[in-house]
């Protein structure tokens, strides 16, 4: 212990493991303790001078010891990184994605997809889909009218994608999306009497809103009171803008949108129906 008639300057009376102790631990005291010490076991010659210098290096590289934020480029690359609970979204997108690559690679034009091109690669066309080729309700909804189609639905696609996965899970949010898109399809079909070659993964991605929408609204998942408000206001405005927009331009597949939207409505008071009557499983 420190002398107790001059505890910061009388150095003299410490033994040389009281002195490396101070020196060691100088973080812990005054820094004229640990200065003090040096200059002590230096005096004695049992520390050589340079050591105050040096003695600083690791405490500056400790203190630059900082966490490397990722690029930009590695922040949006996760978009495209199935894992976890962000997985099926992530392939959908990939799939849509090398649909449109592969007809561009065939000479479908990028922006303005022709009729017949869209017609040969499985779009939702009446006279077609209505005679026997059902399954272009399906094919349909991997297709796209275009890139800016296919840019504005994989933005929605990513949005709700990572807002709805880790609720439902993989599978159901998978199966959800499928028969939502086939939905749309069908009612479109239903609604445009008078014929339509339709392409897009809007019913799809409609039918994810009404999923959300209805698991939030139900309260059929364990949210805080601010996260069910903020999924709820959030998937409200994205679904009235979009439907909005696509009223204004007659070139957009309304009906297929609604088609979407009701089962994804309907989906989701079923799981939730599911969810109460079977606790003991709460995640989907």
């Amino acid at each position: 212990m420190l002398p107790a008639e001059d505890p910061l300057t009388d150095f003299a009376h410490l033994s040389d493991a009281e002195l490396l102790y101070l020196a060691q631990h100088a973080r812990r005291y005054p820094p004229e303790l640990g200065h003090g010490a040096l200059q002590e076991l230096q005096r004695r010659g049992l520390v050589p001078s340079e050591l105050p210098q040096q003695s600083h290096t690791p405490r500056a590289s400790h203190q630059q010891e900082e966490p490397v934020q990722p690029s930009w480029w590695a922040q949006a690359s996760r978009v495209f990184r199935p894992g976890g609970s962000y997985f099926i979204t992530p392939l959908l997108l990939w799939l849509n994605l090398a649909v449109f690559g592969w007809m561009v690679a065939q000479g479908t034009n990028v922006l303005h997809p022709a009729g017949p091109d869209l017609i040969r690669w499985g779009s939702n066309f009446s006279p077609l889909t209505l005679h026997g080729q059902w399954w272009r309700l399906f094919t349909a909804c991997f297709l796209h009218g275009g890139l800016t189609h296919l840019l504005l639905n994989s933005y929605a696609l990513v949005f709700i994608g990572v807002l709805a996965e880790p609720l439902v899970g993989r599978w159901r949010l998978l199966l959800v999306y499928l028969l939502s898109g086939v939905a749309g399809n069908m009612l479109s079909l239903w609604w445009h009497t008078g014929g339509v070659n339709g392409v897009g993964a809007s019913g799809a991605i409609f039918g994810l809103y009404g999923l959300l929408l209805a698991l939030v609204a139900t309260g059929a998942r364990h949210l805080t009171r601010p996260q069910r408000l903020a999924l709820l206001v959030n998937t409200l405005l994205v679904t009235a803008t979009s439907l909005t927009y696509g009223l204004q331009q007659p070139s957009v597949d309304n009906a297929a949108h609604l088609g979407g939207l009701l089962l994804g409505l309907v989906a989701g008071v079923v799981l939730g129906i599911w969810s109460r009557l079977f606790p003991a499983q709460p995640t989907i």
